[in-house]
């Protein structure tokens, strides 16, 4: 698979290939030298209102999912760049919330996949 995510926490790989920060904030108790990231893509993270809603909220989880894709849908020419490198290296999205399952960057991935620009 192209992409995968990972919490910014974890400790990062070679096979991680490009890896991208996908959260509006940044996260907590990490240092921008310790950080070990490429890019931090903050324009492609939920807006602040659709953060603050969900609330990672489980219940939330399907409505959050619709709203995201729709604000990503109008952020296609950020997105084209990551799509193009997922074709020759893997990209891991990272993100910082604890719920490994249900947070912003297991719905870029998803959206990633199976959207089309």
């Amino acid at each position: 698979m192209p992409f995968q995510v990972k919490r910014v926490y974890a400790s990062p790989y070679d096979e991680d290939g490009l890896r991208i920060l996908v959260d509006r904030l940044w996260p907590r108790g990490l240092t921008k030298e310790d950080a070990v990231i490429d890019q931090w893509l903050r324009p492609c993270a939920p807006s602040n209102e659709l953060r603050k809603w969900f609330a990672h909220d489980r219940a939330r989880w399907k409505e959050f999912k619709r709203r995201y894709f729709a604000e990503l849908k109008e952020k296609e020419e950020l997105l084209a760049p990551i799509r193009a490198l997922s074709k020759t290296k893997r990209v891991t999205l990272l993100f910082g919330a604890s719920d490994i399952d249900r947070n912003n960057a297991v719905a870029l991935m998803e959206y990633l996949i199976t959207t089309e620009p």
